[in-house]
C-alpha cells in the first residue's frame, strides 16, 4: 500500500523559508516520479512541481518563479520541497503524490498523504 507522509509546514512570515518533506513507503520509491501539489481554502488542487525518478527532470508551475526547489533522496525514500521568498498567496495545504511512472508528470492524486499546512502571515 502506498503511504506518503508530509511534514515540515508551519507559520512563517512573508519572505521566509520552509523545507517540506514527504516520506514514502509501500512502493519502490526510486522507480517513480513524484509531484507536489497544494490546495488553498476554497480552491482546487494546484500543481506545484514534479521530479522524475532519478532527478534528471524537474519542472515548476509558473507561479513558483524560481522560489521553490524540488529534490529527492532515493536512498531515504524521501521527497523535498524547499520554499523560499514565501508570500501570503502561498498559504495552502501542501501534498506530495506518486506519479504513475518514472516521469516528472502524471501524478496519481489519490495517493497523496494528509498534507502539511503552510501559512504565510505577518
Amino acid at each position: 500500500e502506498v503511504q506518503l507522509v508530509e511534514s515540515g509546514g508551519g507559520l512563517v512570515q512573508p519572505g521566509g523559508s520552509l523545507t517540506l518533506s514527504c516520506a514514502a513507503s509501500g512502493f519502490t520509491f526510486s522507480n517513480y516520479g513524484m509531484t507536489w501539489v497544494r490546495q488553498a481554502p476554497g480552491k482546487d488542487l494546484e500543481w506545484v512541481s514534479g521530479i522524475s525518478s532519478a532527478s534528471y527532470n524537474k519542472y515548476y508551475a509558473d507561479f513558483v518563479k524560481g522560489r521553490f526547489t524540488i529534490s529527492r533522496d532515493n536512498a531515504k525514500n524521501t521527497l523535498y520541497l524547499q520554499l523560499n521568498s514565501l508570500t501570503p498567496e502561498d498559504t495552502a495545504m501542501y501534498y506530495c503524490a506518486k506519479n504513475r511512472d518514472s516521469l516528472y508528470h502524471g501524478a496519481d492524486y489519490s495517493t497523496r498523504g494528509q498534507g502539511t499546512q503552510v501559512t504565510v502571515s505577518s
